[in-house]
């Protein structure tokens, strides 16, 4: 066994050997800043460093190479490490390949090239992800429909989808806030940007957008969306060649009937909903459950699933913190309804007895897919102008730590498949 250990330590860093190395517990009494140890670890592999996740080993705990700059970076941040020998590594890798362990440790290639899809006015408290990733220390580039009609999405591996509409329904804000001079002039944005672009119809424009997305997902891309943005993309390409606006939001009547020809084939994770035909309500489908679910704030929470490491490791990693029960938080779409998602979809996170998924993953082609329902894992009930989150005062947030271990998630080395 100690020789197997020391084979795997050979494996981790095999460029070089070192005396030592960091380890970054995440476990919920010693990690003073989960979130940003995320950002630590994005960074040492920026830096060429090798790394591994610790899977269900303290919360999820990463394991990096140590030097001064790593140190000192951990410091600066305020991110809890320890100093590790070669021999404690060992023994420690070494109780994680136990068979008898739920554990796993994943290598960690490289770090991803990200993207938010996101328009460029937008404020980065608008969107739970771009809040996180700044403070974490993560970049990004922030990228919108030209980038996407222009095939830029060729340049990244991860792709975030800022809180959208992508039925051309501009958000259905038109019941409660149509006469708003923000609305107004959102809505004359996307027009003009549409009619800039080429297409007749903000409608159509972002169905172009989906149909780009989809493709990147199909072609290999790691594509994660929250809130109105999981929803509203599924029926838009589930809707394609059919008009489901009414005339406030593209001047003409929608199509009769539009509702039987839904071709749900086309989704990504939902099947069998129902449009919300009236333009005033502010809900898309049936697949939301914000209006449908009775739950009380303080009872509002939901559990992640455990899975087995060394047989799948995915959705562990995207499972990771050091707490299984989450605090729920509401949105535009704050939850799926179970009965509405498609069965080979995974449901990672879920309150049971409201039958409400909040957490979910799929594979489309050669890419995956996660959705998170909800705006912001930190601001239960977020309402339009509301002053944003400080993630100063959340550093140890679990709702938060789902969305970086989704951004992680594509450095970690793929498993060759066995034929």
């Amino acid at each position: 066994m100690l020789k197997n250990a020391l084979i795997l330590l050979l494996l981790l860093f095999s460029h070089s050997i070192y005396a030592s190395f960091i380890l970054i517990p995440m476990d919920d009494v010693t990690q003073t800043n989960h979130l940003k140890a995320y950002g630590i670890t994005y960074w040492s592999l920026q830096q060429g460093n090798s790394a591994k996740w610790l899977l269900n080993y303290e919360g999820g705990s990463f394991l990096l190479e140590d030097n001064e700059a790593t140190r000192n970076e951990c410091k600066i941040r305020g991110v809890t490490f320890q100093i590790i020998s070669d021999t404690q590594a060992v023994k420690l890798l070494e109780e994680i390949s136990s068979p008898s362990k739920n554990m796993e440790a994943v290598i960690l290639e490289k770090a991803p090239k990200i993207a938010v899809y996101s328009p460029k006015d937008k404020m980065p408290w608008d969107d739970a992800v771009t809040m996180v990733l700044t403070y974490a220390e993560i970049p990004f580039d922030v990228i919108y429909d030209e980038e996407v009609l222009e095939e830029k999405l060729l340049l990244y591996e991860w792709l975030h989808l800022h809180h959208e509409d992508f039925t051309g329904q501009f958000g259905k804000f038109y019941g409660a806030y149509r006469t708003a001079p923000w609305y107004i002039e959102q809505k004359k944005a996307a027009e003009e940007l549409s009619k800039r672009l080429g297409f007749s119809k903000v409608s159509e424009e972002k169905l172009a957008v989906a149909i780009k997305i989809r493709d990147f997902v199909i072609g290999g891309g790691f594509m994660f969306a929250m809130c109105s943005a999981t929803d509203s993309f599924d029926i838009a390409l589930s809707a394609e060649g059919v008009d489901i606006c009414e005339t406030m939001f593209d001047g003409d009547p929608s199509e009769v009937d539009y509702q039987n020809k839904i071709d749900y084939n086309k989704t990504f994770a939902f099947k069998d909903f129902t449009l919300v035909r009236n333009p005033v309500e502010y809900e898309f489908s049936t697949i939301d459950m914000t209006r449908k679910r009775d739950v009380v704030r303080t009872s509002d929470y939901f559990s992640l699933q455990q899975y087995s490491a060394k047989w799948d490791p995915i959705p562990t990693m995207l499972c990771q913190n050091h707490t299984q029960l989450i605090k729920g938080f509401m949105g535009q779409t704050t939850a799926f309804d179970r009965d509405e998602i498609k069965s080979n979809i995974l449901v990672m996170g879920e309150m049971k007895s409201n039958r409400e998924a909040r957490y979910i993953h799929g594979v489309k082609g050669k890419g995956m897919f996660t959705f998170y329902g909800g705006h912001d894992p930190e601001d239960y009930q977020h309402k339009v102008g509301d002053p944003k989150t400080e993630l100063d005062l959340y550093p140890n947030s679990p709702g938060y730590r789902l969305i970086l271990n989704n951004v992680l998630f594509p450095a970690a080395k793929k498993k060759k498949q066995k034929t």
